[in-house]
């Protein structure tokens, strides 16, 4: 998955500009995110790669770099 791809679905979800967000954005700090927020987006990755991501990776997720390494790492 490109960078731009996932920033478009996180600011989709989260109503932002997708120039807003980096690879160093944190969900929380940053986005002002919950954990339903983060679930948000993690299944509109899913839907996007029409992949399963492990949930316990997912619950370890604290910036948007680290959902590209793991998608990236799903999507081969």
């Amino acid at each position: 998955m490109e960078f731009q791809r996932l920033a478009e679905i996180i600011a989709d979800v989260m109503n932002l500009d997708p120039e807003e967000i980096s690879t160093e954005t944190s969900f929380i700090e940053d986005l002002g995110a919950d954990s339903l927020d983060v679930y948000q987006i993690m299944i509109a990755v899913e839907e996007e790669l029409q992949c399963e991501l492990d949930s316990d990776q997912v619950e370890r997720i604290r910036t948007v770099g680290e959902v590209l390494e793991m998608v990236n790492g799903t999507d081969r």
